[in-house]
């Protein structure tokens, strides 16, 4: 088995610019001028962690490239393309359409590079030059819909990627896989009336964006069924989101028989991120991807192939990333969680009725996808 890994050192150059956490600094207003919350540091030192022990040199190192405009065209409007490329040449930088998604000076190629790079990513898993993969990518792009950046995100580069697979690889069914923090609305609205795209999100239930994400979005159309949402109460922990694996994500799979697997790959769901309520240990990220990794290698040759989206604890993001990737190359650095005894009551808190009801819910849509899926 062999893990892919793309990064770039320009990732980390998209530029967020001052602000007060997700707002802009305002002194008159009293909003002192701080760091936007989606700034470089904890990916940087995700980056730090992977190849300071040694982990880097074990796995293929994939260089990203630019999307192409047709490439991107096959997700975003062309209007949008361009409205992010005016943006992007404004010397101060502007904003991809929410007003907290910043645009910075040069950040057009950027997120091109970041979309590029999952594409690159996904043909060498196809092409079986790496088994599986990860991109250590910015800005994210989950939250971005057709015509519409949002949620920090510029360009989906899960669905671009997905659509890739399709047109030029010869893919027919694609499941896309959404743990972050945050409900995937942008790759779930890409793919709404597409039965070939099944797109499984669990995230906090409320969180972002607001009121989204429930489990009667399901899809319309030809894409009845094919979307998935599991959105758990504030506090769900290890044991909920295992049960949501076990309950839901697994079965979807199994059901759906993809031909690839592209995981939206969010770490703000970790128990200390700024931007969530969520409670999920390194050791939670780590069962998790093992679970993921054993549905690949059973239904699509292991491609398994996740994109970094979310995660702004620069101090906990990268021992959850650690686990991640090591479980994916199935291998150990023999790097620990330092906060693992803090965090180990949080991972053996047991389901609540609350927690039980939003996944018995989301179950219950997975025996309507087999009935569709089978009668296809």
């Amino acid at each position: 088995m062999t893990t892919g890994y793309v990064f770039h050192p320009e990732y980390l150059w998209h530029d967020t610019g001052t602000s007060a956490g997700v707002v802009l600094a305002n002194p008159a207003a009293g909003i002192a001028p701080a760091v936007h919350i989606e700034n470089p540091e904890a990916k940087r030192r995700v980056h730090e962690l992977i190849h300071a022990p040694g982990l880097l040199g074990e796995l293929m190192i994939i260089e990203p490239r630019r999307a192409t405009v047709a490439e991107l065209l096959r997700v975003h409007t062309e209007a949008y393309v361009q409205h992010i490329k005016t943006q992007s040449d404004l010397h101060g930088g502007g904003d991809a359409g929410d007003g907290y998604s910043p645009v910075g000076h040069g950040s057009y190629d950027i997120a091109r590079l970041a979309a590029g790079g999952l594409i690159e990513l996904v043909t060498a898993a196809v092409h079986g030059d790496i088994t599986n993969g990860y991109a250590l990518v910015r800005p994210p792009g989950h939250h971005a819909t057709a015509d519409a950046g949002m949620g920090f995100c510029l360009f989906n580069s899960i669905a671009v990627a997905a659509r890739h697979a399709q047109a030029e690889l010869g893919l027919a069914r694609i499941a896309v896989v959404d743990w972050d923090a945050h409900h995937g609305n942008g790759t779930q609205a890409i793919f709404y009336d597409d039965p070939s795209v099944l797109t499984i999100s669990l995230h906090q239930a409320n969180c972002f964006p607001p009121d989204s994400g429930w489990t009667t979005e399901n899809g319309v159309g030809e894409g009845a069924g094919y979307a998935l949402n599991v959105p758990l109460p504030p506090g769900s922990g290890h044991a909920a989101y295992l049960h949501a694996m076990h309950q839901v994500v697994l079965p979807a799979l199994n059901r759906f028989a993809p031909d690839l697997i592209l995981l939206a790959n969010g770490f703000d769901a970790g128990v200390f991120d700024p931007m969530a309520r969520q409670m999920l240990t390194a050791a939670s990220y780590r069962e998790m991807t093992r679970l993921l990794i054993d549905a690949a290698d059973r239904l699509c040759h292991g491609r398994l192939v996740a994109a970094h989206e979310g995660g702004y604890s620069p101090f906990y993001t990268p021992y959850c990333a650690l686990a991640f990737l090591e479980e994916l190359a199935a291998t150990t650095t023999h790097v620990t969680d330092p906060l693992a005894v803090v965090v180990a009551g949080y991972a053996a808190e047991p389901l609540t009725p609350q927690q039980q009801a939003a996944i018995g819910e989301a179950t219950q849509l997975v025996s309507r996808l087999h009935s569709r899926v089978t009668t296809s």
